[in-house]
């Protein structure tokens, strides 16, 4: 056990953040999640207390507002912070550019500032593989790769808010910073008790086939079939949510064991790439249903083709993804059905 450490985790209610709470409490850890709720619903707190028989702490503030956000700091003492809170759809971010760059980065800013007021040293932030823009060249990224220009201003947050974190570190020392740079988190829990569940018309793959096969979507759009790809469809590096929840709390036992200040970067993926066509026969075989689809006009942002180099975070962690994407398939549409039957 960790002596019942405590863990900030903003965002901690979302996706993914729910997925990582779940595995901080069977590590050991004391999680204290931050959210207020505007992307995630009360529903995941029930859910984690059903898979670990704990109840988390919920703080439920809007990190933007700092004077809320450093009472959380004057309440616990944290050895360490998750920073997942975020805004994160592409399209929605190419729609609303300020709200996504006023959320985004001034929740970020609060948290290194609040981190760095309070001593908390071990800081593990929520970055993307959209900080790599459209790969030049090679579609396998390693952390080296040349950081192109982003595609939406979501991807645009993540860069400026690795840079927020550079220039930071410069000035106080004993921060240690992990830049994980996941690439597609998809699927469920296997318990099927906490999942994706997009408030509103969902914006990534895997709920909007779930939903198109559920009848809650009448039809799905393929966003451009004429890609330089395998069949013409964007190639993605599609990673289980619970591999991506395993790798940040590798990260923050590696981060511990560190002395000194600095930023890592790390990628989070499979290291493997699988077009949107081959996710819906996935899904059609999994389900034994067929999706009703069809193809549409290419989608602003998107980008062609992009997975992970994973030799860095394999080496650095001793961590790797265990799960492929026809689990994470299965525990999608587990979950959905889940949904469907409460």
């Amino acid at each position: 056990m960790q002596g019942m450490k405590k863990i900030l985790v903003t965002g901690g209610a979302g996706y993914i953040g729910s997925h990582t709470v779940v595995e901080l409490i069977e590590n050991g850890y004391h999680p204290v999640i931050v959210d207020d709720f505007r992307n995630a619903l009360q529903s995941s707190i029930k859910g984690i207390e059903k898979i670990t028989g704990i109840l988390p702490v919920v703080k439920e503030i809007d990190i933007c507002d700092r004077s809320a956000f450093k009472a959380v700091f004057e309440e616990f003492e944290f050895s360490g912070i998750i920073h997942f809170a975020a805004y994160k759809a592409v399209g929605e971010s190419v729609a609303f550019p300020l709200k996504y760059y006023r959320n985004n980065l001034v929740g970020l800013i609060n948290a290194l500032e609040l981190a760095a007021e309070f001593g908390v040293n071990d800081f593990v932030f929520s970055s993307s593989c959209t900080v790599y823009g459209e790969p030049k060249g090679n579609s396998i990224v390693n952390e080296e790769s040349e950081i192109q220009p982003a595609n939406a201003p979501y991807g645009a947050t993540k860069q400026i808010g690795e840079q927020i974190i550079q220039d930071f570190i410069q000035t106080n020392p004993g921060l240690k910073v992990l830049n994980l740079r996941y690439f597609n988190p998809v699927g469920a829990h296997s318990s099927a008790h906490i999942g994706e569940l997009p408030l509103g018309k969902p914006n990534n793959l895997f709920p909007v086939v779930t939903q198109t096969i559920t009848g809650k979507i009448a039809e799905l759009k393929v966003n451009g079939n004429d890609y330089s790809t395998k069949d013409g469809t964007c190639v993605r590096d599609y990673i289980h949510v619970s591999d991506v929840a395993e790798a940040h709390v590798k990260g923050l036992e590696w981060l511990t064991n560190q002395d000194g200040d600095f930023v890592e970067v790390l990628n989070i993926g499979t290291g493997k790439g699988a077009s949107v066509l081959e996710i819906i026969h996935t899904f059609e075989e999994i389900s034994g249903q067929k999706v009703n689809w069809s193809f549409g006009p290419r989608r602003d942002g998107d980008i062609e083709e992009i997975y992970a180099n994973v030799e860095k975070s394999r080496e650095t962690l001793n961590w790797s993804a265990k799960r492929t994407v026809t689990d994470a398939v299965r525990d999608a549409w587990r979950w959905e059905q889940q949904l469907k039957h409460d």
